[in-house]
């Protein structure tokens, strides 16, 4: 195959081995984060399947609680997953995030109602979602690794950009598939069997991702990097690099948070709460993914000529101003436009960042420890800030009787990350990969 030795020492891609790589880390991607999200779109009906008879917003916590049990393993497939990938290669765990994933999923799909097995339903379903925790933990460090590696100097944000934009299309996947099964199948039939549906599906998607990621070659600038492997990466990240991952962990606290808020909360919000039409939410919620999905790589390929860290911190700052706003106006009118205006409102400050922070991430560490410290970093935000977001929410609305109360949690978030931001030194783009 041809390679050629750059003068730093790095083995470069061909066009095609590039090529294979980001169609394999954005497929792999897109077919993970579809099977972990795709419970937040199906959570009323899942609530309504799995739990006890209660009023709604009891039975909208007990499912986003079980929701969010999934992220507290994410930081344990993170360490795992991560100092695995760094010891023996991306490839090899991303290859096995694929195939747990995919079990997790389609059994999810299995488990049998409350009214059939009772109590042993919730917890077969709390066993799927750790699970699938587990292999998210792995996942995201590692296809945001992978394609990063892969990229050359001068397009790194771009590519970076590119992982989020597989999620995002996951994101839209599961809207798609709730619009469709909703549009098809009466309310009694969703919470019978229609919410099933989707999960099932991972049976057969798993297939083509794995094939695609085993048949993909290991990152240049980690094979470049056989002589100086950490033996024991994460040992080394808390020892030397604790500062590094603490970043990694500030940075991604409004990412987390606005993401999960404005994506799985958002949904029951507006039909449970506000007594919106679903079909109309979900629309809403589908719009504002399109603005998504646009924003992302432009943020990206912007970030290579200006830096990512002003885009970063224009989106936290937006962030901290609109969202009371936004949540007062759809508690005032509980009206259609106002979760347009949400919902396209947090595509374009989501996308800014999801343009530009997987890439700034990936250059605060060195490549020894690069899967390790990004996972752990990352998925500790995820399982404090983000995984629990929609049961915060509804929480801060049961106790206060506010419903623009979850407000106050994203701008909190906001506060936070804007924090770390303003102290935090840009790494040099041009080299910060080289270590």
């Amino acid at each position: 195959m041809d390679v050629t030795e750059a003068a730093a020492g790095r083995i470069e891609p061909t066009r095609r081995e590039t090529a294979r790589a980001l169609g394999s880390a954005m497929i792999g991607n897109w077919f993970e984060l579809f099977d972990f999200i795709i419970y937040g779109y199906f959570a009323a009906q899942i609530g309504h399947a799995m739990f006890p008879e209660a009023d709604p917003v009891t039975i909208i916590l007990s499912s986003f609680a079980t929701y969010g049990v999934g992220f507290i393993m994410r930081p344990v497939g993170g360490v795992v997953l991560g100092h695995f990938g760094d010891l023996h290669g991306r490839k090899s765990a991303l290859v096995f995030t694929m195939l747990l994933m995919a079990g997790a999923t389609g059994a999810t799909g299995l488990i049998p109602s409350y009214a059939t097995i009772g109590i042993a339903a919730p917890i077969l379903l709390v066993v799927c979602r750790l699970l699938q925790g587990f292999a998210a933990g792995g996942e995201w460090g590692g296809a945001t690794t992978f394609l990063v590696e892969y990229a050359p100097a001068h397009r790194r944000g771009f590519y970076g950009a590119l992982q989020q934009l597989s999620t995002s299309v996951a994101i839209l996947s599961a809207l798609g598939t709730s619009l469709l099964l909703n549009a098809l199948l009466t309310e009694q039939q969703m919470i019978d069997w229609g919410w099933r549906i989707p999960f099932l599906l991972g049976f057969l998607v798993a297939p083509v991702g794995f094939y695609l990621r085993r048949s993909v070659r290991e990152t240049p600038r980690y094979r470049a990097a056989s002589e100086d492997r950490s033996a024991s990466p994460i040992r080394e990240v808390i020892a030397h690099h604790r500062g590094a991952v603490a970043n990694v962990f500030g940075v991604a606290i409004i990412w987390c948070v606005a993401g999960y808020t404005f994506g799985a909360f958002l949904i029951s919000y507006a039909t449970e709460l506000l007594h919106i039409e679903r079909g109309t939410v979900l629309l809403a919620i589908t719009a504002g993914t399109l603005v998504n999905l646009a924003v992302i790589p432009l943020a990206g390929h912007l970030s290579d000529r200006f830096g990512r860290k002003p885009f970063l911190v224009a989106s936290a700052a937006g962030f901290l101003l609109f969202v009371f706003p936004l949540f007062h106006a759809m508690a005032t009118y509980q009206a259609p436009w106002t979760i347009y205006a949400t919902a396209i409102a947090a595509g374009i400050l989501s996308g800014l960042y999801s343009g530009c922070a997987p890439t700034f991430l990936c250059e605060l560490l060195p490549t020894r420890v690069r899967y390790s410290a990004l996972s752990v970093g990352y998925n500790g935000a995820v399982m404090l800030f983000g995984g629990f977001a929609p049961f915060i929410a509804t929480l801060l609305i049961q106790q206060t009787g506010a419903l623009a109360a979850p407000a106050f949690y994203v701008m909190s978030a906001a506060a936070l990350t804007l924090i770390f931001l303003l102290r935090l030194k840009a790494p040099d783009q041009a080299t910060a990969l080289d270590r």
